[in-house]
């Protein structure tokens, strides 16, 4: 099995960067198709109109209706092609992001990726999360290429709800256990190849990076300015988080959030807030020792990230739908086999209840 990385074809991060798209897209295309919310729109939209106009380039916008769904990508394909336009943008949070990833994919045009949050990891990789209109997935779709640029406006970021760079981090927290954990058991990771020392050590760099800068980022957004420190998660959690899931591969963490979706009473929580939980089941299923338990629930607990099923809005544990949880987690397609193809549905539903003691305890 080969070592295989894939990343954006260019990747730029910065203060005011929006307002350069035109000149940054000037070789990709001249018809642009944005995909966004409305209140993206109003957000960042007349920076966009003014920026392509500047560069001669006619721009059409699209609304986004919620979910990134088979029905809604295929929509939005109906109208690009009766717009003429050949490049997608898709501006905003993940599922727009997915979505826009999606139609480019059906389509085989270029893509230009704008979050206007840092709440996930999905802008840098050639991954789609597919759900139904239930809000479960139903399928990740693996396109031929990474978007052609990703251009992140820390400015943008800056303005955003501080519970969604939160997320954000707590998306980007699993990574390194992910990537090392997959290393260790030799499991394919999302790029279909073995996690190489680079994107192993991305993964850490994106953990060192969090630990350090985290608490003072989350500081800046409630402030709404841009500092280093924000600058610096911003380029752990959509960057070196981005490239190190898919080129270090996922494992547990990632396959609780998405059991969750059986537990009706986290419907509420963002993906990243599932993921960290299931960070600290991942730790308990591998015996983590308490030193590196200790530095995570500290952590996790400085930035605001949830550490109980309470805070994940499980206000009443119900058992059954926790089973529910830890089966999904277990099945074939999922990731928490690369762990260990031993780890059963028992396990991680016990490894759940753990978790949730520890992390009360903690916050006792």
């Amino acid at each position: 099995m080969a070592y295989i990385i894939k990343s954006p074809a260019k990747y730029i991060q910065g203060k005011g960067e929006l307002a350069n798209i035109g000149k940054h897209t000037s070789k990709l295309g001249t018809k642009f198709f944005v995909i966004c919310s409305e209140n993206a729109k109003k957000r960042i939209g007349s920076i966009l109109e003014e920026s392509f106009r500047a560069a001669e380039h006619e721009v059409v916008f699209c609304g986004f209706n919620g979910e990134c769904s088979k029905e809604e990508i295929f929509r939005i394909m109906e109208i690009v092609k009766a717009s003429g336009c050949d490049m997608i943008v898709g501006a905003g949070g993940g599922k727009v992001i997915d979505t826009a990833k999606a139609v480019s994919a059906n389509l085989d045009m270029p893509v230009v990726i704008i979050p206007t949050v840092a709440s996930n990891d999905a802008p840098c990789s050639g991954v789609a999360v597919i759900y139904n209109d239930a809000g479960v997935v139903i399928k990740a779709l693996f396109t031929k290429r990474n978007p052609d640029l990703v251009l992140v406006d820390t400015d943008v970021i800056a303005q955003a709800p501080v519970r969604l760079l939160i997320a954000g981090i707590g998306d980007a927290l699993a990574t390194w256990f992910e990537a090392r954990a997959v290393q260790a058991s030799g499991a394919k990771t999302m790029a279909r190849g073995k996690c190489s020392n680079t994107a192993l050590m991305m993964a850490r760099l994106c953990y060192d990076l969090l630990l350090e800068n985290g608490v003072e980022a989350v500081k800046a957004v409630q402030e709404k300015t841009a500092n280093q420190a924000l600058e610096n998660v911003v380029e752990a959690s959509i960057y070196l988080s981005g490239v190190g899931f898919e080129s270090g591969g996922l494992a547990a963490a990632h396959a609780i959030n998405d059991g969750f979706a059986y537990e009706p009473q986290c419907h509420g929580c963002y993906h990243g807030e599932k993921v960290a939980f299931g960070t600290l089941v991942q730790l308990v299923l591998e015996k983590a020792d308490d030193k590196q338990m200790e530095e995570v629930l500290s952590f996790m607990k400085g930035v605001g990230l949830p550490m109980t099923l309470a805070q994940l809005g499980v206000k009443e544990i119900n058992h059954e739908n926790l089973h529910k949880v830890a089966e999904a987690a277990c099945v074939p397609t999922q990731s928490t086999k690369n762990l260990s193809p031993d780890i059963t549905p028992e396990d991680v539903y016990q490894a759940i209840l753990k978790a949730d003691e520890i992390g009360r305890a903690y916050l006792a």
